[in-house]
């Protein structure tokens, strides 16, 4: 066995079975076997938490989220969300929260509870205003017109537009604006 087999495998046997069940678990995300996947991730998920080990609950727990939002069982993925987002919060992990809060708003817009998506949406457009974020900012304004069109809100939908042109303004992208400005004028329209 040469050294470096010899380093990698001293490695292996460092990493608890928690950590080989969560790392097959992306192999076979990445081999496109969610249904294997979901299995690892949940392995993975019961002995991260007897080993105590939070960083690896919510890990386990967000990809079991995004396995479950894939599959349309909205009531589980919100469920291994909020259980990933209260350790972040326990954690004050600022990032991870506001990457759940996209998956949840997402989750709620895929599953039709625009009321709820909106509120959500609102919460990640704040979060990129803080941020200063511009970007993030118009994405998550045309996702909310998006919405408001789906509800048959068209004078939200345009006002959403508006403000996503007058972004673009502010930085002097005149094309992008426009483009946003027609959308909100189209809708008014129609």
């Amino acid at each position: 066995m040469t050294e470096q087999q010899k380093q990698a495998q001293e490695a292996k046997e460092e990493k608890s079975q928690a950590q080989l069940d969560y790392e097959a678990g992306q192999e076979f995300l990445k081999n496109l076997e969610p249904a294997q996947a979901a299995n690892a991730f949940h392995n993975a998920l019961i002995a991260f938490e007897l080993e105590g080990n939070d960083n690896g609950v919510a890990n386990a727990s967000d990809k079991l989220g995004d396995i479950c939002a894939t599959r349309g069982d909205t009531a589980m993925a919100l469920s291994h969300y909020d259980q990933a987002y209260a350790i972040c919060q326990k954690h004050t992990d600022r990032f991870s929260l506001f990457a759940i809060e996209k998956k949840r708003a997402k989750l709620m817009y895929d599953a039709k509870d625009y009321d709820q998506a909106i509120r959500l949406y609102g919460d990640v457009l704040n979060e990129y205003s803080a941020l200063r974020n511009p970007q993030g900012s118009v994405d998550t304004l045309e996702i909310l017109a998006e919405i408001y069109l789906a509800k048959g809100e068209k004078s939200k939908a345009a006002d959403a537009y508006r403000t996503a042109a007058s972004i673009h303004q502010n930085f002097r992208h005149t094309r992008h604006a426009e483009k946003f400005l027609q959308k909100a004028t189209e809708i008014e329209k129609g």
